[in-house]
């Protein structure tokens, strides 16, 4: 995993940070008539998710109030969802997301998809934990529950959290694993899932993309048309996902935004998790990556398709124009 030194994020730690000034603040821009969405906007989006947690524990030792609470109290709608987010510490907040997809009636796969293909292992690891002391269960046990076939298996697998870390290449096992895939889909009278479900669930990133190398030698195509071809429904964007992941993580979220703004109406949920969730390690990645596929910029695309306080604490999360 990257050094934080080396985060890619829009949002670092605020150079001579006070967290019993930033309470006050807070504090005063919610007292008594009306709020100050500008100060709440200008302070929790220019402080790291660490700092937001030092402010919370000094706004209650101040003034004997839940932070959080009082900001839940005065705020409202979308721009409330972004900026409890944005106070909720990382693998809490993905242990939320994946909850709040499972919990009632029907199953929010996208979210699942979203959050599992896309963090490290050691993220995963960290998210069970998590998922454990909040909620009492195990997240294997909350997505068995709630999904089934070859899409609950992948689930399963990736939740193991149990990925070959990243060394040196045999190249042997490449060749088998590609000539394998192969087999297992374009050369087989429907398609061994398990094969697939083994080798994108287990095999190290490094490992996979000479894998996806040697598939489109031996085949012809692309790992991502055989994958369309063979699977369907939301076992086809699950191994999609973990195939655009491999590739490039910060690729897959700039996909994801796009398709999440473009068309009528916005998927604000999405949005809001991925704004949040890689403020502070990709998203100058994810805002280049946006910019050269689609031609426009992650920041008109935000400013076009939200509006109000909303809009502008997401525009300061976004952290910058590059058209």
């Amino acid at each position: 995993m990257a050094f934080k030194s080396k985060s890619r994020g829009t949002i670092k730690d605020f150079p001579g940070f006070k967290p019993n000034d930033d309470a006050e603040a807070l504090r005063k821009a919610m007292k008594g008539l009306g709020t100050d969405e500008e100060t709440i906007i200008k302070i929790l989006i220019s402080r790291s998710n660490a700092q937001r947690q030092d402010i919370a524990v000094s706004f209650k030792t101040l003034f004997g109030r839940d932070l959080v609470d009082d900001l839940k109290s005065e705020l409202s709608g979308k721009f409330e969802k972004l900026i409890v987010a944005l106070m909720t510490p990382s693998p809490l907040y993905d242990a939320y997301e994946l909850r709040h997809a499972m919990k009632g009636a029907g199953t929010c796969e996208n979210t699942l998809i979203e959050i599992l293909s896309s963090r490290t292992t050691e993220e995963v690891r960290h998210i069970k934990q998590v998922y454990k002391q909040e909620y009492g269960c195990e997240l294997e046990d909350s997505i068995t529950g709630d999904t089934s076939g070859y899409f609950q298996r992948m689930l399963v697998v990736l939740v193991q959290a149990n990925r070959d870390p990243d060394s040196k290449v045999n190249d042997s096992l490449v060749e088998q694993d590609a000539q394998d895939l192969f087999k297992a889909g374009e050369l087989k009278w429907g398609t061994d899932e398990e094969k697939f479900i083994t080798i994108l669930g287990t095999r190290s990133i490094h490992h996979l993309r000479k894998v996806f190398d040697k598939y489109m030698t031996i085949s012809g195509f692309q790992i991502e048309e055989s994958i369309d071809r063979e699977t369907s429904g939301h076992m086809e964007k699950l191994l999609l996902a973990v195939v655009k992941n491999v590739r490039s993580i910060p690729e897959y979220f700039a996909d994801t935004l796009y398709h999440g703004m473009k068309g009528a109406g916005t998927d604000d949920c999405t949005l809001i998790r991925i704004m949040v969730s890689r403020s502070e390690v990709d998203l100058l990645d994810i805002r280049e990556k946006f910019r050269r596929n689609f031609g426009k910029s992650l920041h008109a695309m935000i400013k076009s398709d939200t509006s109000g306080d909303y809009r502008n604490a997401l525009l300061l999360i976004c952290g910058g124009d590059d058209d």
